[in-house]
């Protein structure tokens, strides 16, 4: 070589720049729709955040949490359709008239009540209180329980303890979630759902090893899980909260 770059050579490295600018042009680009995506990511990692921590106290995580979820049920207090609901209902009933007419009521006792965002808060709280009872994370769980399915979950978590036991669990989904109950009693009212998840679960003992389940593989498990709310009053009916109040794990 002479030092000199032949016209072949120096349109590949004209090529190579132009090729390099269009990938950093492309590829570097963050845009005003990233960005707000992001704060959206980070908003609601913090809102989990706040609710995991949250002191204890008379209140339990609301199953419409987020803030687009309590905007809606707002709305629908002060004037969503009444139809739409209605027919978010009989969407959400499916063939089952009992659901329908349960769900129904609860409408007319409180007509902020939407059976999807309902259903949605639901999921989110199976999920929570599941990883929470794995976890042993009695806080969460107070919050969240009745008393008294509190204190089974507290036993079970106490039990587990005293063996010098630890659950190694993985929540993996939840594949179906469907209302197979509701109704309105004395002024409470009462949504039973089935969940149909997935989970990767073993105990384990002392030692490391495992006793119970299988660390590698993905079970299916099917609970029924009633929630419920005070709908008495217009006081009532500020506190959004549900409550779980029963529980049935199904084989």
């Amino acid at each position: 070589m002479d030092g000199r770059i032949d016209l072949i050579t120096l349109i590949s490295l004209i090529v190579a720049l132009v090729v390099i600018f269009k990938l950093r042009s492309v590829l570097g680009r963050r845009t005003e729709e990233d960005d707000a995506r992001m704060d959206r990511y980070r908003a609601e990692a913090e809102r989990r955040r706040a609710a995991a921590n949250a002191s204890g106290n008379d209140k339990v995580v609301a199953l419409p949490q987020r803030d687009d979820q309590i905007q809606a049920g707002a709305a629908a207090e002060s004037g969503m359709p009444k139809a739409e609901l209605e027919e978010r209902i009989r969407t959400l009933s499916g063939s089952d008239r009992e659901v329908e007419r349960g769900l129904l009521d609860i409408l007319k006792a409180d007509t902020g009540f939407d059976p999807e965002l309902f259903l949605k808060g639901a999921k989110q709280a199976y999920e929570m209180i599941v990883t929470a009872f794995a976890e042993g994370n009695r806080k969460l769980l107070r919050d969240l329980l009745s008393r008294e399915v509190y204190d089974s979950f507290d036993s079970a978590i106490k039990e587990r303890e005293d063996r010098g036991e630890l659950m190694d669990q993985s929540f993996v989904g939840i594949s179906k979630a469907d209302v197979i109950d509701a109704e309105v009693n004395d002024g409470i009212a009462s949504i039973t759902v089935k969940f149909v998840s997935q989970l990767i679960s073993a105990t384990r003992d002392k030692a490391g090893a495992v006793i119970a389940g299988d660390p590698q593989s993905v079970s299916e498990v099917t609970d029924r899980w009633t929630f419920s709310r005070d709908v008495s009053s217009a006081r009532a009916r500020q506190n959004p909260n549900w409550k779980l109040v029963a529980t049935q794990h199904a084989a």
